[in-house]
């Protein structure tokens, strides 16, 4: 008999590579997305398979699936600045009331559920790099807070689940991950500043530059997802790349691998922008066993194939 599972967010950027690797591995799949920040065009291939299927639902609403549901990972939110400082009402609802359907969900079906944290509930970190025993250091009431506070939040509900009703919940953190099926325009640095160098526009920097980041490729990301899904660990786990590189240093990378002319320039820092973001993955690698195999450079080449397919269709 296969095992089902449901995807929030699945027709998103992470979403629809989980989509992916779940069918991939046998499981009848079905994804749920709003459509708010997801697109059709990241499932449009798996429309065809017998073991998939899309529902477009808003999970801050009571979420209904018929039949069995083994497994359900809840990846539902807008995840750029951009996106949730424009949705800043449902992305608080998609990370408190949209995790409460989801746990009650998995508690009614039995089911095993995996929630998407972020490396923001750190905040703008005062400990580097990152370990998941940090509390974080984040402004509740800043812009960024929508986001911050929702998965912060997000986290304390699913270990209230799993204390007191029991259930079988995991925790991934998440870092700063890049792949194919990003939104060119969904304002996050890697395709930002790829799509600026395509275009030959100045790649935008915020602040002098200096402020740090670590990118996963999406592969690594979902294979350290899968392996926290079938491990026996109910708290909170980092998955990212701990190779940690300036923005000024990135800008420089992105434009050596482009070919662009372009130059970087620099706009004053948004407020609570974190100024290091590193991982520290030791727990990932004692108990998922799980290291990035992919290089940035690697990374970025296959994702750069991708922004070029997608801008010359929109030429």
């Amino acid at each position: 008999m296969k095992k089902t599972i449901l995807i929030t967010g699945g027709a998103g950027f992470l979403g629809s590579h989980l989509c992916d690797r779940f069918i991939q591995e046998g499981y009848l799949v079905i994804a749920m997305d709003n459509l708010i920040t997801g697109s059709l065009e990241n499932i449009a291939h798996l429309f065809k398979n017998g073991q998939f299927e899309f529902h477009e639902h808003d999970v801050s609403k009571f979420i209904h699936v018929p039949g069995a549901v083994d497994y359900v990972l809840h990846f539902a939110s807008p995840a750029s600045p951009l996106d949730y400082l424009k949705m800043p009402i449902q992305t608080m609802k998609v990370g408190s009331l949209g995790t409460l359907n989801c746990l009650g969900l998995a508690k009614e079906k039995g089911a095993r559920v995996l929630i998407a944290s972020t490396s923001e509930v750190y905040g703008d970190p005062l400990v580097h790099p990152q370990t998941e025993d940090y509390w974080g250091n984040v402004n509740p009431v800043g812009p960024r807070g929508v986001y911050d506070e929702a998965k912060r939040f997000q986290e304390a509900l699913t270990m209230a689940y799993h204390t007191y009703h029991k259930m079988e919940t995991r925790i991934v953190r998440i870092f700063n991950t890049f792949g194919p099926r990003m939104r060119l325009d969904d304002g996050r640095v890697l395709p930002a500043f790829i799509g600026q160098a395509l275009r030959g526009e100045p790649l935008t920097a915020f602040g002098d530059g200096s402020q740090t980041r670590s990118f996963t490729y999406v592969d690594d990301l979902v294979e350290g997802i899968y392996r926290l899904l079938m491990s026996d660990y109910a708290y909170p786990v980092n998955i990212g790349n701990p190779d940690e590189v300036t923005i000024n240093e990135f800008g420089e990378e992105i434009l050596r691998l482009t070919g662009s002319a372009s130059k970087i320039s620099y706009q004053a820092l948004p407020q609570d922008d974190p100024k290091q973001r590193k991982p520290d993955i030791s727990l990932a690698k004692k108990i998922l066993n799980w290291q990035p195999q992919y290089s940035r450079s690697e990374g970025l080449k296959i994702t750069l194939e991708y922004f070029k397919t997608k801008i010359n269709q929109s030429i």
